[in-house]
């Protein structure tokens, strides 16, 4: 069975999993003090509502599951530099991608922290076996992620209430395509004694596909997601031990986020406002 799959049986069978994790994000959005005054005001309205930060239930909902995601992120990809074996060997370019994603993944998480205000509720992460110990495993799920966070930020670009909201939801998604695309191009410079070179890699939809090319969209995969929801049932097996286990991820273990002041590769390229 693919990871793909794994996780797709995981989500159909783990709905006490999946009550949970929907109830942490909730619970999240709810915030404390004044905060959750405000938040618990915004979720007993309708979605068309405003609360006093600007933001409607649905947005807040999107942004909160998008500081998960980022949090995941930046825990694989933290991982994969500190201890998988074969980023030793790779050349110089493919680690710098890997480096460079890792701090793009915590400016995203920072910026979704300075609009809701909030912590991610999760902050620990489990992995498929030999996550960080077999190059394949490794980029396949990588790649899973990644495919993941676009169609789940185009669910933003789909559902946020403002422009602006809508327009950075597309903007981090650019960054998510290029580090899809960048694990591709990482896959047939794995060294031979860690399984290289890796020719074909599987992501979400279960398909193994060649890395060559390694840009191999004409356009984003939505996933036929429109709701986020859906994103966050897909990425359940990462944060709730009970979906991990049924999908067969290594349980005995599990991955801290340790966040940091990120430092992204050009000041070109920081976020200098919501207008752009």
């Amino acid at each position: 069975m693919t990871l793909a799959e794994q996780t797709m049986s995981s989500v159909n069978d783990s709905g006490k999993g999946r009550r949970e994790f929907l109830r942490c994000t909730a619970t999240a959005a709810a915030g404390i003090g004044a905060l959750m005054v405000l938040t618990e005001r915004a979720a007993q309205a309708d979605d068309d509502d405003e609360n006093e930060h600007g933001l409607r239930k649905a947005d807040l909902e999107i942004l909160i599951a998008a500081q998960i995601a980022e949090a995941l992120a930046v825990t694989t990809y933290t991982n994969i530099i500190n201890t998988a074996p074969f980023f030793t060997r790779l050349a110089s370019d493919d680690k710098g991608y890997l480096k460079a994603a890792r701090q793009e993944e915590m400016s995203h998480y920072l910026l979704e922290k300075s609009v809701t205000k909030q912590d991610s509720p999760f902050t620990k992460f489990f992995y498929p076996p030999n996550m960080f110990a077999n190059a394949q495993v490794t980029l396949n799920t990588l790649v899973t992620l990644e495919d993941a966070f676009i169609a789940a930020y185009l669910v933003g670009v789909r559902r946020f209430s403002n422009n602006d909201l809508k327009v950075t939801a597309a903007r981090i998604m650019g960054i998510e395509s290029d580090h899809r695309t960048l694990a591709r191009v990482v896959a047939p410079g794995v060294a031979v004694q860690d399984g290289g070179p890796i020719e074909d890699v599987t992501g979400i939809q279960g398909v193994s596909e060649s890395v060559d090319p390694p840009n191999n969209n004409g356009y984003e995969r939505t996933l036929l997601w429109t709701e986020i929801q859906q994103a966050v049932n897909a990425l359940l097996p990462f944060v709730d031990k009970g979906a991990a286990s049924k999908a067969g991820f290594d349980t005995t273990k599990s991955f801290p986020f340790v966040p940091f002041v990120p430092v992204l590769p050009t000041p070109l390229g920081d976020f200098h406002s919501f207008k752009g």
